[in-house]
């Protein structure tokens, strides 16, 4: 009987990519796992035709040959067979990932102890805490370890004995047909061990939930989304095993005044038509504690922006200091009096080209420009 072309047993073209190819493989070997089909002979022949034509084509000197001499460069034994490679242990440990939801030793558990999960603690702060830092008082429910069995998940009295059904390494051999796999063990689920007497305090688990009251060091200049990783103080680990650890991601309250950007602050300071024009000067509270005077040189316009070296956010881990920008924003008065109409119309007539230069200049570029026009025309 000949041999099927293997590009046939796997579905794909002469042309195909070596991820086509794999991918093909994969989903036939899916298909025909002898453990999927016990018993089925028809499927496990297939199996190994599928192995056969991927060890083949999988390796590009092979493939090279095959598709230049078909079956008969491998004629006298050079060829693949339906042994399996190391290449191919590998690929198939992806295989039984996903048919049996682990791969070989990930599953496993020393004597039965599994490291805690580990947890994440929400915490929001202030600008001005960001700004000097802080020691936090967290109360967290978690789970720790049992104080009655002391995290063996065993009565007092009493102790944990090796599974029977996997002999205390957590994981079972399965053969079906030419194939041996190893899963975990359906009796103890991994742990090695079985309890006869649980511990009534944690049902024998080894951990009970508590609530715990921790103290957390803030540093000077963290930022919004900051992650602070506590080693160990997240659950405790099942029956003895180590605790996981405790992230706790910070988020910093939007400030009244000032906005944040980076190890920089702003503000935005209105101030009156009469200090914009006249000049003059105001204090502004810092974070630091104390007051930065401004001051407004004469004919300040709207928008203009002071820089205060030196009182904007610590830098983490730094002795860096940002600085502070204020920006002002010249008010408009509103609401106004008689004799306060009056005293504004004087100062208009009053005024010159010089007091608007600003406006006056571009009023005079939009006549001219719409001077061009007409005269274009």
């Amino acid at each position: 009987m000949s041999k099927r072309d293997y590009y046939e047993i796997l579905g794909v073209s002469r042309t195909c990519t070596e991820a086509e190819m794999k991918s093909a493989f994969r989903k036939l070997a899916m298909q025909y796992h002898p453990d999927r089909n016990p018993g089925d002979r028809e499927a496990e022949i297939k199996f190994k035709e599928i192995n056969e034509a991927y060890q083949t084509l999988s390796d590009a000197q092979k493939r090279a040959a095959y598709d230049r001499y078909g079956h008969a460069a491998f004629a006298n034994g050079g060829g693949a067979g339906p042994g399996f490679g190391a290449d191919f242990s590998d690929f198939m440990s992806d295989i039984f990932e996903n048919f049996f939801g682990e791969t070989r030793g990930r599953g496993a558990r020393g004597g039965g102890r599994e490291r805690g999960a580990d947890m994440r603690y929400n915490l929001e702060i202030t600008l001005d805490e960001a700004f000097h830092g802080k020691t936090a008082e967290l109360r967290i429910p978690t789970s720790v370890t049992c104080e009655v069995c002391t995290g063996s998940g065993a009565k007092a009295g009493s102790k944990p004995r090796p599974c029977p059904t996997c002999g205390g390494a957590g994981r079972v051999r399965a053969t079906q047909g030419f194939f041996s796999i190893e899963r975990t063990c359906p009796n103890c689920h991994g742990r090695g061990e079985v309890i006869d007497d649980p511990c009534p305090n944690c049902g024998g688990a080894g951990r009970v939930t508590r609530e715990r009251t921790l103290s957390v060091n803030i540093p000077a200049g963290v930022e919004d989304g900051t992650r602070i990783r506590l080693a160990g103080e997240g659950e405790a680990g099942l029956r003895g095993g180590p605790p996981g650890d405790l992230y706790i991601f910070l988020s910093i309250k939007p400030h009244p005044f000032f906005q944040r950007d980076g190890a920089d602050l702003f503000c935005r300071v209105p101030i009156s038509m009469v200090t914009a024009a006249l000049g003059g000067e105001f204090s502004v509270p810092t974070l630091g504690g104390t007051d930065a005077v401004v001051k407004v040189p004469e004919g300040t316009q709207s928008g203009k922006q002071f820089r205060l070296r030196g009182k904007g956010m610590p830098v983490l881990r730094s002795r860096d200091v940002g600085d502070l920008y204020i920006q002002v924003v010249v008010e408009t008065p509103q609401k106004l009096s008689k004799r306060q109409r009056e005293l504004l119309m004087e100062f208009e007539q009053e005024c010159s080209k010089e007091n608007h230069p600003e406006s006056n200049g571009f009023f005079s570029r939009v006549r001219e420009f719409f001077d061009g026009l007409s005269g274009s025309t």
